[in-house]
């Protein structure tokens, strides 16, 4: 890979042409790792796919080439796949039929709100399972089974199908693993989606959960040394501290983790999103990139942390992204949206999740990638020309998590303390010492404001180590929040047709004491060399 770096003199005359610095802070960074700083994984940001339309992320007799590029760039960095979940509202209307090869789905009509709507029937065969095999190696898989429609044969016959699938030989060979079983989506929301009636509640769910999922456990055959064990709650929403409602702490004091299956739960996986879109109100881009939205957005979540890790399970957001009901138009799609996602992401894991799966479905807004042709419109569902497989802005912010995180398995994060309103910082370890470190500045720059402003950040450092005194500057370009393409990182482009980076990497080489301008609508990764 060709490298340019980009000696600059870094004069007062030199920054007034690039971009007027409004603000100087300057950030006072650790060399070794705070005693609280969090473990990261490479998977860190993984994905959830949407069950109806898996053979189209997969592929069925050859694998997806453009999906499979796209999941490689990240193992290039981090040498670990992205985690694969593969469930969602389809998945609590899917039934298994040894009549049908892959899958035969039923679909509502498209609207203007949701362009390319879930199925409301799925019926799939051993090949839909089977097509797990066309994964890069060594994925790891979350893969869920029907549990709304109260069907145990139905329950059964999709278990048997699934561990099938995973002791095949073309599975095996590629070191492809299902980690986790989750037993129906979004339990909660039954009353409301007729799955149960309107006195359903938290009592009921525990009892029918344990049924079911002690019946998946058997027919899976898992016991409490199992490598493959079972997802617990993946709910949508929380009542938190509120036992009558649905919430880990509720499903804990039901005395769930007792059970059979129960016991079975190693990980608790909530689903949340930052807002919704699916009455079609307008959703402003501003505010999903606000600092102080994004932290009250996690922060909620914090008890339910708190008592998951106390019950010393793992704690996700097993189904996450920006505006549920797959998105809101020109908003979910732009370079905006990035640059919440990598302070979503990064801030996350500073309040204790450990995993972050963005929830993915053909032609859906939020994606980070739509990994085959797409004929209709994304934001109102309008006839378009072809338009190929691609990725959008959100893959970037996933790129720059992979790289601030590398590939070392030792790597640790903690937020810098920044006292501006939307600017972000993150310092990254390795082996506990200090390498790396993110900024973002969430202020959106949109087409027709006056100059581009920027942040001038200056360094201090603490504790006991080497103090760098160089450091490389990789930087996110983006024109405006609003675009959906045409950004580059460290200047090149993953928006190619293969899914593949292209083009020259640029870094800047600067004296740490030279500083660094941050400007608004950004971000950078630091490298302290």
């Amino acid at each position: 890979m060709l490298l340019i770096p980009r000696f600059m003199m870094w004069s007062t005359h030199f920054i007034a042409l690039v971009a007027p610095i409004v603000s100087a802070i300057e950030v006072t960074i650790p060399l070794t790792a705070p005693s609280d700083a969090a473990s990261l994984m490479g998977d860190l940001v993984s994905l959830s796919i949407e069950q109806d339309r898996w053979t189209d992320w997969a592929g069925t007799t050859e694998p997806n080439t453009f999906f499979n590029n796209v999941l490689d760039n990240f193992i290039q960095i981090t040498n670990t796949p992205p985690f694969v979940r593969i469930g969602a509202d389809s998945e609590d209307h899917t039934d298994f039929s040894c009549d049908v090869e892959y899958e035969e789905d039923i679909f509502p009509p498209s609207s203007i709100i949701t362009p390319y709507p879930e199925a409301t029937n799925i019926t799939v065969g051993q090949g839909f399972y089977t097509a797990i095999s066309n994964l890069p190696n060594g994925t790891l898989v979350h893969w869920a089974v029907n549990f709304r429609e109260y069907n145990l044969t139905a329950v059964y016959l999709e278990t048997v199908a699934l561990m099938n699938a995973f002791s095949s030989p073309a599975v095996i060979e590629k070191n492809i693993a299902l980690r986790f079983i989750e037993v129906g989506n979004e339990a909660d929301l039954y009353s409301h989606n007729k799955g149960r009636n309107s006195s359903w509640n938290v009592q009921e769910y525990v009892s029918e959960w344990e049924e079911f999922a002690y019946n998946v456990s058997v027919t899976a055959n898992l016991f409490e040394s199992s490598y493959t064990t079972l997802i617990g709650a993946a709910f949508a929403a929380s009542s938190h501290n509120d036992l009558n409602g649905f919430s880990p702490q509720a499903i804990f004091n039901l005395g769930i983790l007792d059970s059979p299956a129960g016991q079975l739960i190693d990980t608790i996986s909530q689903h949340h999103y930052s807002g919704s879109f699916c009455t079609g109100n307008g959703a402003v881009l501003q505010d999903l990139m606000t600092k102080s939205y994004i932290r009250g957005n996690l922060s909620a979540f914090s008890p339910d942390i708190e008592a998951t890790s106390d019950m010393r399970l793992d704690y996700i957001l097993g189904e996450t992204n920006s505006m549920s009901c797959h998105g809101a138009p020109n908003v979910s799609n732009t370079a905006g949206a990035a640059l919440w996602l990598l302070d979503y992401a990064l801030y996350a894991t500073q309040v204790g999740v450990s995993r972050l799966h963005f929830h993915e479905g053909i032609g859906y807004k939020y994606n980070l990638i739509q990994p085959v042709t797409l004929d209709y419109s994304i934001l109102d569902g309008s006839p378009i020309a072809p338009l190929a497989p691609h990725i959008q802005p959100a893959y970037y912010a996933a790129i720059i998590i992979a790289e601030a995180i590398g590939s070392s398995g030792t790597t640790q994060a903690a937020e810098i303390p920044i006292d501006e309103d939307n600017v972000s910082g993150y310092a990254f370890f390795e082996n506990g010492y200090l390498t790396k470190a993110v900024f973002i500045n969430m202020d959106a720059y949109f087409s027709g404001a006056d100059a581009r402003d920027s942040t001038r950040i200056d360094f201090d450092f603490t504790g006991s180590g080497c103090t760098p005194t160089t450091m490389s500057v990789k930087t996110l370009e983006i024109g405006y929040a609003s675009d959906t393409a045409n950004l580059t990182w460290g200047g090149q482009t993953y928006e190619t047709s293969d899914g593949r980076v292209s083009g020259p990497l640029a870094v800047d080489i600067l004296p740490i004491s030279s500083g660094v301008d941050l400007q608004e609508t950004g971000a950078i990764l630091v490298t302290f060399l």
